[in-house]
């Protein structure tokens, strides 16, 4: 067994970098389905280039300036504890499920991305996962427990799940909400949709306020 594995060390060490890497992934990805833990998709870490590492559209999740600096600071000294959560796409990039902010930080700090050699390290969600309701759905679950989502975004997330007939009983479940917070986030973007686009009037301005004079700035 020493001797397979010295000659298959000296095999990759004469490598290129780039085939080095293919080379190393495609060990991972023979170990991973023989490994007893090949259910686990952090049983298979990779590392692949940073342009083929796509941002999704939906995610809620918002980070501060200071607490961004903070993850870059944490990545520049501690290096990538934590792996990109990602989806196969059939044009051969890949989807950010979790690991918005990481992605960043490797794609935009120069002196991160010189490093990792451009590459960033990526995990594969489970095939079962892969419809968008159950991406959404699983950004939202990696996402929940830190930083803040936007309410209005997380709004149009749980109106979009019901339109896709999402029960609301299956939106607290999958989204590790409960039942009141779907019901707010419901209403929120119901009350949005039922007035847009709607002209009101000044009916309720109290008697004797001049809107024209008030417009230009002026006391009354």
């Amino acid at each position: 067994m020493k001797t397979i594995l010295e000659n298959l060390i000296k095999e990759i060490n004469s490598l290129e970098l780039d085939k080095k890497v293919e080379a190393i992934n495609q060990i991972k990805i023979a170990l991973h389905k023989e490994s007893p833990f090949n259910t686990e998709p952090v049983d298979c870490v990779l590392w692949v280039k940073n342009d083929s590492v796509k941002a999704n559209d939906y995610n809620p999740n918002s980070v501060a300036p200071p607490e961004m600096e903070l993850l870059r600071l944490s990545i520049a000294n501690d290096g990538y504890t934590q792996p990109i959560v990602s989806m196969d796409n059939s044009d051969g990039t890949r989807e950010v499920i979790d690991g918005f902010h990481r992605n960043r930080v490797g794609k935009e700090c120069e002196d991160i991305q010189k490093r990792v050699h451009g590459y960033l390290p990526v995990v594969t969600i489970r095939e079962s996962q892969t419809d968008l309701n159950n991406r959404v759905a699983s950004t939202i679950r990696h996402n929940r427990a830190r930083g803040k989502h936007r309410v209005e975004s997380m709004s149009d997330i749980v109106v979009d799940l019901k339109r896709r007939n999402w029960s609301p009983e299956k939106i607290a479940k999958e989204l590790g909400m409960d039942s009141d917070e779907v019901l707010r986030l419901s209403q929120l973007s119901g009350l949005v949709e039922m007035f847009n686009n709607k002209e009101f009037s000044l009916a309720w301005e109290a008697e004797g306020f001049d809107a024209e004079q008030f417009e230009h700035g002026n006391e009354i």
